[in-house]
């Protein structure tokens, strides 16, 4: 076989692979976009329970998610550093978000062994930041807060 004896260049076959190799590409992407913004979902479902909670105004229950023990109740000496009372204190309806009419979860930024989320509570302008510890999913202050940016810091975090 000579060159001049060469099969002829096959147009559409090229085209359908040049289109394959840009949709795979554009769908590896987007694939990857939507794990990796998805990689803190069970803490911001963690915060949505707790907040949910307090919106039902259970507060046993939203010291349960905020202990991560629903059996607190059977060894509250378990928990001297933040007792339920302290917690009533400070999620209860005399607290600083009052009753918690409705809330809805910002964004999060995951840190060491744990992530921050901030969530809007009662559509007010100051944010609830909450720690959510990895490991256990536990709830707790975090040590510093963060602040959500626009839209392209969303698409980009």
């Amino acid at each position: 076989m000579t060159l001049l004896d060469a099969k002829q260049y096959d147009f559409a076959r090229a085209r359908r692979r040049r289109n394959i190799i840009i949709i795979s590409t554009i769908l590896t992407v987007i694939l990857a976009w939507v794990l990796y913004h998805a990689r803190n979902h069970p803490q911001r479902q963690a915060v949505r329970d707790f907040f949910g909670a307090l919106q039902s105004r259970n507060y046993e229950q939203a010291y349960a998610i905020w202990q991560r023990d629903p059996d607190w109740k059977q060894h509250p000496q378990k928990y001297p550093n933040y007792p339920y009372n302290d917690f009533y204190t400070d999620w209860g309806p005399g607290g600083q978000w009052g009753l918690v009419k409705g809330s809805k979860v910002d964004c999060s930024l995951s840190t060491g062994s744990g992530v921050i989320v901030q969530t809007t509570v009662n559509d007010r302008a100051e944010r609830a930041n909450i720690w959510v510890d990895k490991s256990n999913k536990s709830l707790s202050f975090p040590p510093s807060e963060i602040q959500c940016g626009n839209w392209w810091a969303w698409l980009t975090e």
